[in-house]
């Protein structure tokens, strides 16, 4: 019996090496993969104001594809419930018209590779990101008090119901203080936080 037991530890332990080295391996291939996908539809964003859908699409495909690799259904099931709730954390703000559909299918194609806990971490650290660049860049540009009419609109928006969904006080209404910040930008500053502590934390 003992040299049963004694047997059954070290098998244990290899199983859990093999799968946190499969799981770390997982990671190095999502950086290698969203990592530039990201940047490229910041740039875009940033440079044109929109992330095109081919981008969106190939990351979503390949992130499937990646997690199908490594995890199997398990991995196509994590990616499925990382897409859902990438999309649904921007669902709202989109038919509100406080952001282009670009940005939500950014966000649900992180989504597939994160899974859905640390897209939820990813969109938060970008959030807080986005917010505080976005107060930095208006102070430093003269826009204060532009901007707090704006957010005057978007809650007198939000409180009105036959309002929320109306094209009053979108993103595009507000013309150049609008343009301060695409959202693509905090997005992949957020997902670059979350890969980092994944890869050295």
């Amino acid at each position: 019996m003992g040299a049963v037991r004694g047997d059954r530890y070290p098998r244990r332990s290899l199983c859990m090496l093999g799968a946190a080295s499969m799981d770390f391996a997982y990671w190095q291939t999502t950086c290698a993969i969203l990592i530039p996908g990201i940047l490229l539809a910041s740039w875009i964003d940033y440079s044109q104001r929109r992330v095109p859908n081919w981008l969106n699409a190939l990351l979503i495909v390949m992130g499937f594809i990646v997690q199908a690799c490594y995890f199997g259904t398990t991995g196509l099931s994590t990616g499925a419930w990382g897409l859902l709730t990438g999309f649904g954390l921007l669902i709202i703000p989109w038919l509100m018209h406080g952001m282009g559909a670009g940005d939500v299918k950014l966000m649900a194609a992180i989504g597939v590779w994160l899974g859905p806990l640390l897209t939820l971490y990813s969109f938060a650290l970008g959030a807080i990101i986005g917010g505080i660049t976005a107060v930095v860049m208006i102070l430093s540009t003269g826009r204060l008090r532009m901007a707090c009419v704006n957010i005057g609109v978007i809650l007198a928006k939000c409180t009105t119901p036959h309002a929320v969904f109306s094209e009053v006080g979108s993103a595009k209404s507000f013309g150049i203080t609008s343009q301060l910040l695409p959202y693509g930008v905090p997005l992949t500053a957020g997902t670059l936080i979350i890969l980092a502590a994944k890869m050295f934390g």
